[in-house]
């Protein structure tokens, strides 16, 4: 493959924890993610944690965009659509699940309790509670960024599988031209994207939701066992937010 200079080859943002989300043109990237990320979650009423793909996989059915004063629409299974917080949404969205849930900010509040389950590929195995940092429904850190180079490092080691992007939910895809999990090496170094500086941390550990099925795509177990086999069970790379700015697709990308 020839080689290629670094740069966005995909945006996404995903207004409500674990429903599908959308692609964008562009993004403002804040100082703890990008505008309107995971700024909104389902809870359960019964027991107050906030609902994810882990334990209820058809909210991977549904999907959020956010609307131009900030409010999330959500498109249920159904094609019906729900706008923002309320008793109406919470209704909808109950009827839909089966329990009674309603739709909260996740500014302003603690951080959401998940769960997740202890084996990511046995539902019935033990689930395990941890807590979101405040101010958005994220799983450890604001940005997740992911390479073409990992997509195809994955699908030669599992090439009947279907290596979409959309399984596993970053918020940048960086195109890149050399081989291997090349996000991996940038930990600790920093991502300078026209005036935007991100930080990657960390490896992202990846769970059961990369198996779900979604619209376009099939419940596929040796996904999960691939990552775990071949390289730790992780998949991308946590970011932290030095510089605020817009990043756009297209844009270069320099690692520093």
């Amino acid at each position: 493959m020839p080689m290629t200079a670094p740069r966005v080859a995909g945006l996404w943002r995903y207004p409500v924890k674990s429903l599908r989300g959308e692609q964008l043109a562009e993004a403002d990237v804040e100082a703890d993610g990008l505008r309107g990320d995971r700024r909104w979650g389902i809870r359960d009423e019964d027991t107050g944690r906030i609902l994810t793909g882990r334990r209820e996989p058809r909210l991977l059915l549904g999907a959020a965009t956010m609307t131009d004063d900030g409010e999330p629409e959500i498109t249920l299974p159904d094609g019906r659509r729900v706008r923002g917080a309320g008793p109406a949404s919470d209704s909808a969205l109950s009827a839909w699940l089966g329990r009674r849930v309603a739709l909260v900010p996740a500014e302003g509040a603690p951080g959401g309790n998940a769960e997740f389950f202890a084996d990511a590929t046995d539902d019935d195995s033990p689930a395990i509670e941890w807590t979101m940092p405040a101010g958005r429904f994220v799983d450890a850190m604001p940005l997740l960024v992911l390479t073409t180079a990992s997509l195809r490092a994955g699908a030669a080691l599992y090439p009947a599988g279907d290596w979409d992007t959309r399984r596993f939910r970053p918020n940048l895809l960086v195109e890149l031209g050399t081989e291997g999990w090349i996000e991996d090496g940038w930990c600790g170094r920093m991502l300078e994207i026209g005036q935007v500086a991100i930080e990657p941390r960390e490896p992202c550990a990846r769970c059961t939701m990369v198996t779900r099925p979604q619209p376009g795509l099939e419940r596929d177990l040796d996904i999960y066992r691939t990552l775990s086999r071949h390289h730790g069970g992780t998949f991308g790379v946590w970011t932290q937010v030095h510089t605020p700015g817009t990043v756009r697709v297209g844009d270069p990308v320099v690692v520093s």
